[in-house]
């Protein structure tokens, strides 16, 4: 059977929730996922030059650019 990516993720996220249940699966994730930087000062960098409606834009642009980023077919 072929697969998109977005349904193996989709897949995997559900198995761990299953598993693991809720709490501990975004646990597990958030193990694998810690980040990095100061998002809280970065985020008054970037937005203290930006208007809200140049963010509105700008998440719209985004969304629609990614609309299919995971939909490539993995066998």
């Amino acid at each position: 059977m072929i697969r998109t990516q977005q349904e193996i993720i989709k897949q995997g996220y559900q198995a761990l929730v299953d598993y693991l249940g809720v709490v501990d699966a975004i646990r597990f994730i958030q193990y694998f996922s810690p980040g990095q930087g100061d998002y809280t000062k970065e985020r008054h960098q970037w937005l203290k030059h930006k208007s809200l409606e140049d963010i509105l834009v700008e998440m719209k642009q985004h969304r629609e650019s990614n609309l299919n980023q995971y939909e490539e077919i993995i066998e």
